[in-house]
């Protein structure tokens, strides 16, 4: 079958499309024919070898996190042939082999089934970046969120940007604000609903918030952007805020005023599904599978590639920042023919 694997840590080049042998399912497991898989930043910063986990041990790796696709053939009785289903496990990608092939043997722990109504490029995108279950764990167990409360999350083309902003809409926020760095981008997320989007092209982060909240600050933020923004996002806390620190597709180095921590009480947290137990994380996807099923969720898609073209798919999501995630479809000949 075919697979995108790792050989070795450094350019998008890195993306090898290889011929792996087909895994075949062992008790208890279910084989998954892959139709659909999602990209993430950390599939990037794992194989730009820029994360603790990027050891030599760790190679050759194939890639993905996440993805759906149908079972094909099954040896647990969770599922049946033909089920579609949402694959996703710890580690996949990182310290496991993942999902960017045509075939992936795993437990059905890792599975859950797809909504009948929701297509596969879309059951995608839901994974894709784990923005939903970041903003959900962030929110609920960091944050420890309370309805009515005011929330800011930039970035709205982003996972973490968009998707906490619909999480918390969902939680009952009495206001969410995220932002964009064009004002092509930020028309297109008003398009879409999102009234309180700050052009940065135009203000400020920290001007725009306060503008919108009549000067109060959030009481809570999302960062999934870091780097310039940190600083701004920071003074734009109201008192007693809480700022989680969940990523940094805009650097890892970040300027903050002292005083905005001090003179505001704030609470600065980092975010990692380390701190999560696994029983926690299970409820937290059981609970945004809810939410996605009710319809509160609408996963966005910002472009599709073919499989075999996974180094232009990462390359894109990393510099072009598209509004919406970025998709891959696996090719299966036999089944398309």
């Amino acid at each position: 079958m075919k697979a995108i694997q790792y050989r070795a840590y450094g350019s998008y080049q890195e993306n090898h499309v290889v011929d792996v042998e087909r895994p075949q399912p062992k008790d208890g497991e279910v084989l998954v024919e892959m139709r659909a898989v999602g990209i993430n930043p950390l599939d990037n910063t794992f194989r730009s070898g820029h994360i603790y986990m990027s050891t030599p041990e760790n190679l050759p790796r194939i890639g993905g996190q996440s993805g759906v696709g149908v079972v094909v053939e099954t040896r647990s009785a969770d599922f049946r042939a033909g089920d579609r289903v949402f694959v996703k496990g710890p580690g996949w990608g990182l310290v496991a082999d993942g999902t960017w092939r045509e075939y992936v043997a795993t437990r059905a722990s890792a599975l859950a089934r797809v909504p009948a109504d929701l297509d596969d490029n879309h059951a995608a995108a839901y994974l894709a970046g784990a923005g939903y279950l970041t903003g959900y764990l962030a929110l609920t167990e960091i944050a420890k969120f309370k309805p009515g409360q005011t929330i800011m999350a930039p970035a709205i083309g982003s996972a973490v940007g968009m998707e906490t902003v619909q999480i918390a809409r969902r939680l009952g926020a009495s206001l969410t604000i995220s932002t964009a760095s064009t004002t092509e981008k930020a028309e297109k997320a008003r398009a879409d609903g999102y009234e309180h989007v700050i052009d940065l092209s135009t203000e400020s982060l920290k001007d725009g918030v306060l503008r919108i909240t009549d000067g109060r600050g959030v009481d809570i933020v999302v960062d999934g952007v870091s780097g310039k923004l940190t600083g701004q996002a920071l003074a734009s806390l109201a008192f007693g805020g809480t700022i989680v620190v969940a990523g940094y597709a805009g650097g890892r180095e970040a300027e903050v005023s002292v005083t905005d921590i001090i003179w505001k009480a704030a609470t600065i947290r980092g975010f990692t599904f380390r701190l999560f137990a696994p029983e926690t994380i299970a409820a937290a996807n059981e609970t945004i599978l809810g939410y996605l099923m009710e319809g509160a969720l609408k996963p966005k898609i910002g472009r599709v590639f073919p499989l075999t073209e996974a180094a232009e798919a990462v390359r894109y999501l990393i510099e072009d920042r598209p509004y919406g995630r970025v998709i891959m479809q696996v090719p299966h000949p036999a089944r398309t023919a």
